[in-house]
């Protein structure tokens, strides 16, 4: 019987191998049979929804309105967590995963074991590739869940991934953990680095692109409006006393003389429509020199334009300044897609664009309209919470930081103590509220052990990861922001202007239309496997995009 027993379990066994592998060799043959050469993510930086119909009649044919004339557009897409930053909207797009899940809980948070500030992609382990300085030591590591791209590459070794950005975290978070490589801005030499994380060198086509001296050429440059500039009926006057202006500007208005004010760096074309220009030809030389899209597996680009958040942050979302932008960026992208029709084919490529976050409206601007909105003064409400807290339980120093809105307490002085966490982070959250421009407050205390299903609670739990996140949360008013911005504008709120941002896929496989259904940003990677039959990113719950109205 014993026997009988073994023979059958084992001829069970190899049946179900045999199904397994059957299945793997099935969805493998009909992803290879059915896929798209390529897959193009684009996220826009600091993009909010309400751009594109601002500037539609702006727009020529073959960018923005391309996109969404011939694609899918998710038309009330959003995040569904609070912090809304660089990082994290990046984590989130790339993983599926909201940060209580991915570990992104900021562009940098405070790091309790090593007393200071952690930048989500630093990692001093690595060695910088293309450049001797800090700016190449970077890498994936504090991300903690896979990514579409790292998914891309396990299911897939005939799949390339290379990522582009201006900014090192918009390149790293989206080529994952098993990109092939990620390319980033360096400011001070106007050259694109990577780390060892990724390549041992830079390939010959990155090099060849740095010594074009394409950063430096733009730098030295003056930016004047695409337009005449009477044309620029959709946004406010040029001249408005809080913008901000270049290090030598007497005013923040057209035309820019970039190399009065960019010393003896390349930075400066973040800040100016230039910078994604650069970023769509470091794109375009990464299909020729990788063979994107050429082999027998589906390769990814990832392409982040980060000059619209620079550009956002120094003049706000109603400049002239930012709607330039955009309307050189509708140009570049019609460009990069007329590249891709030529070099990938009509038809063989899928491409993906978002954004990481949006934006508020610029608070003086609001309180000018007598619209709701302010300045939050944190560090006067951090001092007086710090004397506050030595008053109620003893003259000690009982805050060890405040970033990203939140107050980290000592953990280990309150168990000293004997006092109880809960206790003390109540204290705390009922303190904080006399400021103005608080809305409310909340504790680590609530958001591990509560249950917040909806609503703006929910929003902040989701971005809730006790060894990384504060103890107490501030959580300011609709249209307030710290009085770090004197002049222009941020985002990181849980408000509409900051969560609601474009979604649209287009090309390979993709219908034709729209929906006004509320869709969340996590659901966008795993629809992408899910299209390309590769597992699902470990973190994301796995909830799909529905192509339909």
């Amino acid at each position: 019987m014993k026997l009988i027993r073994t023979i059958c379990g084992t001829f069970l066994m190899l049946m179900i191998l045999a199904q397994t592998g059957w299945t793997q060799k099935k969805n493998e043959s009909k992803a290879a049979a059915d896929a798209p050469k390529l897959v193009v993510k684009i996220v826009v930086d600091q993009m909010r929804h309400d751009y594109i119909p601002l500037y539609w009649d702006k727009f020529e044919e073959d960018g923005f309105k391309r996109l969404v004339n011939r694609g899918f557009s998710f038309e009330n897409n959003h995040f569904n967590y609070f912090p809304t930053f660089t990082g994290p909207g990046h984590a989130a797009i790339y993983t599926g995963a909201t940060p209580s899940v991915n570990g992104v809980v900021g562009n940098a948070w405070y790091d309790r074991s090593i007393d200071g500030s952690m930048y989500v992609v630093s990692d001093s382990t690595v060695s910088p590739v293309g450049t001797e300085s800090d700016a190449g030591k970077m890498s994936p590591r504090n991300l903690l869940s896979t990514t579409v791209t790292d998914e891309l590459k396990s299911a897939s070794s005939n799949s390339k991934v290379i990522t582009v950005s201006s900014k090192d975290r918009g390149a790293v978070l989206a080529a994952g953990h098993l990109g092939d490589a990620a390319y980033w801005y360096e400011g001070e030499s106007g050259k694109f680095v990577s780390s060892s994380w990724y390549v041992s060198e830079l390939p010959e086509w990155v090099q060849r692109f740095n010594e074009k001296g394409l950063a430096k050429e733009f730098a030295n440059s003056t930016w004047e409006t695409l337009l005449p500039i009477e044309q620029y009926t959709e946004s406010s006057a040029d001249d408005r006393s809080y913008e901000g202006t270049f290090e030598n500007e007497e005013a923040p208005v057209f035309p820019h003389d970039l190399a009065a004010n960019r010393g003896n760096e390349y930075g400066i074309i973040n800040s100016t429509p230039f910078g994604n220009t650069l970023i769509a030809e470091l794109a375009k030389s990464a299909v020729e020199g990788e063979d994107l899209g050429t082999g027998d597996g589906t390769d990814f680009l990832g392409v982040s334009f980060s000059s619209t958040d620079y550009v956002g942050h120094k003049y706000g979302p109603h400049s002239v300044e930012l709607q330039d932008t955009y309307l050189r960026l509708d140009r570049t992208i019609g460009d990069l897609l007329n590249y891709l029709d030529k070099q990938v084919g009509k038809g063989n490529y899928l491409v993906v664009l978002t954004s990481d976050h949006g934006v508020v409206d610029v608070p003086q601007e609001l309180i000018n309209k007598n619209l709701p909105g302010g300045y939050f003064d944190s560090d006067k409400a951090v001092d007086e919470l710090a004397e506050f807290l030595k008053t109620e339980f003893g003259d000690e120093d009982w805050i060890e930081n405040y970033t990203n809105q939140q107050v980290y307490l000592d953990r280990d002085l309150i168990d000293q103590n004997g006092l109880s966490k809960q206790v003390v982070q109540q204290k705390v959250a009922d303190f904080l509220l006399q400021f103005e421009g608080v809305k409310s407050t909340n504790t680590a205390h609530n958001y591990q052990y509560k249950n917040y299903g909806a609503g703006q609670e929910a929003m902040y739990q989701r971005g809730f990861m006790y060894d990384r996140s504060g103890d107490v949360y501030i959580q300011l008013k609709s249209g307030w922001l710290d009085t770090d911005y004197p002049t222009g504008t941020s985002h990181g709120s849980p408000y509409n202007y900051d969560t609601h941002v474009p979604l649209i896929f287009y090309g390979w496989n993709v219908p034709q239309g729209e929906t006004s259904r509320k869709t969340p940003i996590p659901q966008i990677a795993p629809t992408i496997p899910n299209m390309l039959y590769i597992p699902l990113s470990r973190g994301s719950e796995a909830n799909l995009l529905q192509f339909a109205a």
